[in-house]
């Protein structure tokens, strides 16, 4: 198993203002990038907090591009996501998982998404070594995270990200800004996720960094 997570950034780690505007932080040439990536990965992850407000489509769309499409993944442990999203109504032309801790809603199943029921935690999360573990199960392998600050800082909390893709833009947001990356309860600086930076890039006007784990 692969897990490599995506942060889209300002400089100061911030992925929306304090009112929720994200689009677009990073420009064409660096989400031209992240399209490739996802064609790298076997499935591409999002929490239900990110498939709700932004109802995105998680496909690769590059000009001509008829190649692999990743498989979607939402962590929506008790099953939010709606019939009338782009990830369900497109869930039979490209697979589509909802990781839940609930029984399968009837409605999501009948429209061809697949729900994985997995071990709830905490406040009733995905426990996520079952969830990469039921993931392998349905042989995705290679997994794109692309959640927004909980997910990331949940996957890192874990000790589950073997790579990171960092874009930071040339903005600063401030304080009041939304974190890339959620809370770590790090106590001392030997406990937090160390990476070893392996490239760095300009995309546009932003820069590409890429990381793996120590």
């Amino acid at each position: 198993m692969s897990i490599t997570l995506k942060l889209a950034t300002s400089l100061d780690g911030r992925i929306a203002t304090g009112g929720g505007e994200s689009r677009w932080i990073t420009g064409e040439p660096a989400r031209r990038a992240v399209h490739q990536l996802r064609a790298e990965h076997d499935a591409v992850l999002v929490g239900i907090e990110t498939a709700l407000a932004d109802d995105p489509e998680l496909t690769v769309r590059l000009p001509g591009w008829n190649g692999h499409q990743p498989a979607r993944v939402v962590l929506d442990s008790r099953q939010r996501l709606t019939p009338d999203c782009k990830l369900v109504k497109t869930a039979r032309d490209t697979p589509t998982y909802v990781v839940a801790t609930t029984p399968p809603e009837p409605a999501l199943v009948e429209a061809g998404v697949r729900v994985l029921g997995v071990r709830a935690v905490g406040e009733d999360r995905p426990e996520l070594k079952t969830v990469v573990q039921a993931l392998a199960g349905e042989g995705l392998s290679r997994i794109f995270v692309e959640g927004g600050g909980q997910v990331a800082a949940s996957f890192l909390r874990c000790g589950l990200v073997d790579r990171l893709e960092w874009f930071r833009a040339p903005i600063v947001i401030g304080g009041e800004g939304r974190p890339g990356v959620g809370a770590l309860a790090v106590a001392a600086l030997i406990d937090a996720p160390h990476f070893r930076r392996v490239e760095v890039r300009e995309v546009g006007d932003d820069l590409w960094e890429r990381y793996e784990r120590v």
